[in-house]
């Protein structure tokens, strides 16, 4: 019997949902899910410079797992470019430093309740239009 996985940290979701490629209708297209882990080891090493042994320790996973993910994430990045497919950004079993929230309306992040102002883009206020990405996982 397997060991359960354990949670991989992560300071704060990603402020999409996926991409899709250029000048092709969404609807035409087949989807590859990147969790949302997979998302924040490629974001810590080719966007914040970390080695791996770094982004492990950010994760709070060990160095063997972080390879893991982020190989994991780049083979399914590379699908996604050589069959063009989109890429979707969801779930994973990751825990958040704070609670994420996600305007209904505008997708602005909001770290925290507390930190929750009237909107410029959409001015929204109501705290039912918006989404806990905590919950998502």
């Amino acid at each position: 019997m397997s060991r359960p996985v354990r949670n991989r940290k992560l300071n704060c979701p990603p402020k999409m949902a996926g991409f899709k490629p250029f000048g092709m209708p969404l609807c035409d297209l087949e989807s590859v899910k990147l969790q949302f882990d997979e998302y924040e080891s490629m974001n810590l090493v080719n966007y914040e410079n970390l080695s791996q042994e770094q982004a492990a320790e950010k994760m709070a996973v060990s160095r063997p797992t972080f390879t893991r993910i982020y190989n994991s994430a780049l083979k399914k990045i590379a699908k996604a470019f050589a069959e063009c497919a989109s890429i979707e950004i969801e779930g994973g079993n990751v825990e958040f430093e704070k609670q994420w929230y996600k305007c209904k309306k505008c997708f602005k992040l909001i770290d925290g309740l507390e930190n929750h102002t009237k909107c410029r883009n959409c001015k929204s206020y109501n705290e039912n239009e918006l989404i806990l990405l905590n919950s998502l996982t």
